[in-house]
């Protein structure tokens, strides 16, 4: 069973960085590739990032590349989310999301099968 929780979202100002993280407290993470989507108030869920259960490959959604990073540790059954150059526009609640490894990473939200309760972003301007 995949239980995840999300930390590390907060306040910051336009520039700045966050980190989130999103650990997992099953002890199969390692089965698992693990994504991150957001939404917005009014908005539709959108695809950040995602990683293959060994951290080999990833993906990124077009507003967040160059600026976001995904990574993992399966040792410490968590995924992390490094944000960079934060822009007002990336405000939203961050959900942590997993899905079996042996089925790869999409951008689908559907495809996931296990979500975090979210984790607020705000960026001020």
């Amino acid at each position: 069973q995949v239980q995840l929780s999300e930390s590390g979202g907060g306040l910051v100002q336009a520039g700045g960085s966050l980190r989130l993280s999103c650990a997992d407290s099953g002890r199969t993470f390692s089965n698992y590739g693990m994504g991150w989507f957001r939404q917005a108030p009014g908005k539709e869920r959108e695809f950040v990032a995602a990683i293959t259960w060994s951290g080999g490959n990833t993906l990124y959604g077009d507003s967040v590349k160059g600026r976001f990073t995904i990574s993992r540790d399966n040792a410490k059954n968590t995924v992390y989310l490094q944000m960079t150059s934060l822009k007002p526009e990336d405000t939203a609640i961050y959900y942590c999301t997993a899905r079996p490894r042996r089925v790869g990473i999409t951008s689908t939200p559907g495809g996931y099968n296990y979500w975090g309760q979210g984790t607020q972003v705000t960026v001020s301007s």
